[in-house]
C-alpha cells in the first residue's frame, strides 16, 4: 500500500471525506495539580500550545510539548497530568473522519500516538486561533474547515503506513472503498502514465467491471475520465506559467492541440487559450486553438 498520505488524500475530492466534530473544541488551560483518567467514543486530537503533560494511552507512557500532537483513538482509555509549572494549554477536539460516508478513515492508518508538528511554524498560529474563535458550547462551519486543515497537517507528521488489510474482508464495502481511494491516488499521482493506470487498476481484488462502476459512483468519474480529468488540471499549471497551448497538449500527452482544446473545456469549461490569456502576467504571443474564438494581441 501506498506510504505516502499526503498522495492519496490528494487524490480525493473535498466530498470523498466527511468530518464531524462531536462536540464543542475543549479549550485547555491546566495548573500543576490537573489530572485526567477516561475515554471518548470518538477519536481526540491533543495539541499542546504552552507547558508540558504525561499521558498513558492503552498503558503506554506518551509525553506532549508545544509543537506536538496526540491522536487519541476512539474507545482507548488514557491517564493524564500536566508536568510543568507552566500552565499546560492546547486543544482537544473530539472527531470522526469517513471516508465515502461510511469508513473511518483513521482506522485505516497505523500513526504515532505522539508527533510533532512538520509545519508547526505555520500550524501554531491556526491552533492558536481555533482555541480562541471556537464557540463553548457548540460547533461552526469556519471550526470545521479550520479543524480539517489542523487534522491533515497532523496526519501527515504522524503516518506510518496503511493497516494490513485496510478496509476488512474482501466482501466488506469498506475494502472497496479503500480501493477506490487508493487507485484514485494513484492516478492522480501520475496522471500522464497509462502503465500506471492499468497497474493501478490490476492491483484491485475485484472484477474490473465491477470496479470501474463502483469507481464511477464514489468518485463521479471512471479511472479513465479521472485521468484525463488530472491531466487537464496538470495543463492548467502549465499553461499558467506562460507556455504556449500547443507546447501543454504535447507535455500531456495528446498530440492533437485541437482535441487538447476540446478536452480541457468539457473538463474546465473554458479553452486553454482564454485560460492562458486570463492568467498571463503579461503581453506575449498567444496560440489560437478554438475557431470560435478571436484573440487580438
Amino acid at each position: 500500500m501506498d506510504k505516502n498520505v499526503g498522495d492519496v488524500l490528494a487524490g480525493l475530492s473535498p466530498a470523498a471525506l466527511t468530518l464531524a466534530l462531536a462536540r464543542s473544541a475543549i479549550k485547555m488551560q491546566h495548573s500543576r495539580a490537573w489530572r485526567v483518567d477516561k475515554s471518548n467514543a470518538v477519536h481526540d486530537l491533543v495539541i499542546c500550545l504552552t507547558g508540558s503533560a504525561r499521558y498513558e494511552l492503552d498503558g503506554v507512557e506518551q509525553s506532549l510539548a508545544p509543537g506536538m500532537g496526540m491522536l487519541i483513538p476512539a474507545g482507548s482509555r488514557f491517564v493524564g497530568e500536566s508536568l510543568s509549572d507552566e500552565l499546560y494549554t492546547g486543544v482537544a477536539q473530539h472527531f470522526t473522519l469517513t471516508l465515502f460516508g461510511s469508513v473511518d478513515l483513521i482506522g485505516q492508518m497505523n500513526l504515532q500516538p505522539v508527533a510533532a508538528f512538520r509545519e508547526w511554524h505555520a500550524i501554531s498560529a491556526m491552533v492558536a486561533h481555533y482555541r480562541e474563535m471556537a464557540p463553548l458550547s457548540m460547533t461552526t462551519l469556519a471550526q470545521h474547515h479550520l479543524f480539517m486543515v489542523i487534522l491533515l497537517a497532523y496526519i501527515e507528521s504522524a503516518f506510518l503506513g496503511w493497516k494490513e488489510g485496510a478496509g476488512g474482508a474482501l466482501d466488506s464495502p469498506d475494502q472497496l472503498s479503500v480501493q477506490i481511494m487508493l487507485v484514485a491516488a494513484r492516478i492522480a499521482a501520475d496522471p500522464l502514465s497509462e502503465a500506471a493506470l492499468e497497474k493501478a487498476l490490476g492491483s484491485v481484488p475485484f472484477n474490473s467491471d465491477y470496479f470501474r462502476r463502483a469507481f464511477r459512483a464514489r468518485i463521479g468519474q471512471t479511472p479513465q475520465k479521472f485521468q484525463e480529468r488530472k491531466r487537464m488540471e496538470m495543463a492548467m499549471n502549465l499553461l499558467s506559467s506562460g507556455r504556449k497551448v500547443k507546447e501543454v497538449a504535447a507535455m500531456v500527452g495528446i498530440s492533437d492541440p485541437y482535441y487538447f482544446s476540446r478536452l480541457f473545456k468539457k473538463h474546465l469549461g473554458a479553452s486553454p487559450s482564454c485560460y492562458r490569456l486570463d492568467n498571463r502576467d503579461g503581453p506575449d504571443e498567444v496560440y489560437v486553438d478554438d475557431p470560435e474564438i478571436l484573440v487580438i494581441d
